[in-house]
């Protein structure tokens, strides 16, 4: 890939449950130049989670006066907590030619969308169905029945939401799921907008040949 290249905003969606940490683990292991967009949150840290790294935890105070100074690309509010997106992060990684991968549910990447029409690629990951999502909630023995249920409902409203995404990945086969996953990041480094001022510049390179 070349360095002049432009960044990619690449943003993984998916219902809790539905494999998306998984094959996003996989990929940025796989491409080193993917780096996690670490976004900032006011839910507190889970056990084995660390300031930075997972998220950047703020109290809700501060996360209000990052809002006022404009300093989110997106932000929004999921299950009861505030989540948001560094600008600054996201316009020294496009300008740097460097690619981000994004954690965020429909109305973080409608934002991103928004801001960043030409850089933001939108992939959702699809269960089979809700019934082997729930199963696969159950298999994890870490929640409550409560906690499920609040889940799933969650997952079908933001399975209705499958139209604001560029590309749906089904992920009924880990390696299936992973190799689409895969192409579709593969590709989009390729796409004309991220590879025009490489071609320009070889276009130069030959004209000054001439």
């Amino acid at each position: 890939m070349s360095s002049d290249a432009r960044g990619l905003l690449f943003v993984v969606s998916s219902p809790s449950g539905a494999g998306k940490t998984t094959l996003c683990n996989r990929l940025r292991d796989e491409f080193p130049r993917l780096e996690f967009s670490v976004s900032y949150t006011t839910r507190r840290p889970r056990p084995g989670e660390t300031d930075g790294v997972e998220y950047h935890f703020v109290d809700q105070p501060t996360f209000q006066e990052m809002i006022a100074r404009d300093e989110f690309a997106e932000y929004a509010m999921v299950h009861g907590n505030m989540y948001g997106t560094s600008a600054v992060r996201v316009e020294q990684a496009l300008a740097g030619g460097r690619d981000l991968l994004f954690d965020i549910d429909y109305q973080g990447g409608r934002k991103l969308r928004a801001s960043f029409p030409q850089d933001v690629v939108l992939v959702f990951i699809l269960p089979p169905s809700i019934r082997a999502l729930e199963q696969r909630l159950r298999s994890r023995a870490t929640d409550s029945d409560d906690v499920i249920e609040r889940r799933l409902r969650v997952a079908r409203e933001e399975l209705k939401h499958y139209d604001e995404y560029d590309f749906l990945v089904m992920n009924d086969d880990l390696t299936r799921a992973y190799d689409a996953l895969r192409a579709i990041y593969v590709a989009e480094q390729h796409r004309k907008v991220r590879q025009a001022t490489a071609a320009e510049a070889v276009i130069s390179g030959q004209e000054r040949l001439l």
